[in-house]
């Protein structure tokens, strides 16, 4: 019997869950209105190991969504995923969080979409079949009118997570459809987790990082004197 802890922070969703083996045994989503992952993800972790009574030590491995998604949020999660694993010498997995955000949508044929929000009209994307095989590379890209028209034309489309309001505004075909899943959740890791768990497919704590698909630009303090 394996035990693991799941966690995914690359949106606003603060997510945590813990499986034994291939299933969950507690589970815990937190989507406030602002980012506040960093005094909530650690109370949450402790407070689903008390609930079923587990300790630390009784874990096999930690895993974590790798974004992309929120610079803030991915650092955060990332950064708690590898000291636990470091701090009680387990394995660290990781899982991309578009294909995590996927496995939330049950479908039956077409493709699925998932998309977390980026700035103004970009969102980062992949496209999947409905048994969750990648038909698309991951992409940052703007969404108009013509975004994801190859794949509509050949059926249904499930478009999942926090950027559908805005792709919702401009893609307007009869086989598109906007489902209520926002964001990817530590649970819906699982399937994923296990599978690289059984193909020992470990990340190098020491040197693993997000992947956040841009690089982070800061935006420029204003300067009061005008210069």
């Amino acid at each position: 019997m394996s035990k693991f802890l799941l966690i995914e922070t690359s949106t606003r969703n603060c997510s945590v869950a813990l499986a034994d083996d291939d299933r969950i045994v507690a589970s815990k989503d937190m989507a406030p209105d602002r980012y506040s992952h960093a005094e909530k993800l650690h109370p949450c972790m402790e407070e689903l190991l008390y609930s079923t009574g587990w300790h630390p030590g009784d874990l096999d491995a930690v895993a974590v969504g790798k974004g992309p998604g929120s610079y803030t949020g991915l650092r955060i999660g990332v950064s708690a995923a590898k000291g636990l694993a470091y701090a009680l010498d387990i394995p660290l997995l990781s899982a991309g969080s578009l294909e995590i955000l996927a496995r939330g949508v049950k479908a039956t044929e077409g493709f699925i979409v998932p998309m977390i929000d980026a700035r103004r009209m970009e969102a980062y994307t992949a496209v999947f079949d409905h048994r969750y095989w990648p038909v698309r590379e991951i992409k940052a890209e703007i969404l108009d009118e013509q975004s994801f028209r190859e794949f509509l034309e050949r059926g249904p489309v499930y478009f999942a997570g926090d950027a559908t309001d805005k792709a919702r505004e401009v893609i307007r075909h009869p086989r598109a459809v906007f489902t209520s899943h926002r964001y990817p959740r530590a649970a819906d890791m699982l399937p994923l987790v296990l599978e690289k768990w059984e193909k020992r497919e470990f990340e190098d704590i020491a040197y693993f990082e997000p992947f956040y698909l841009k690089e982070f630009i800061a935006k420029k303090k204003k300067n009061i004197f005008g210069t």
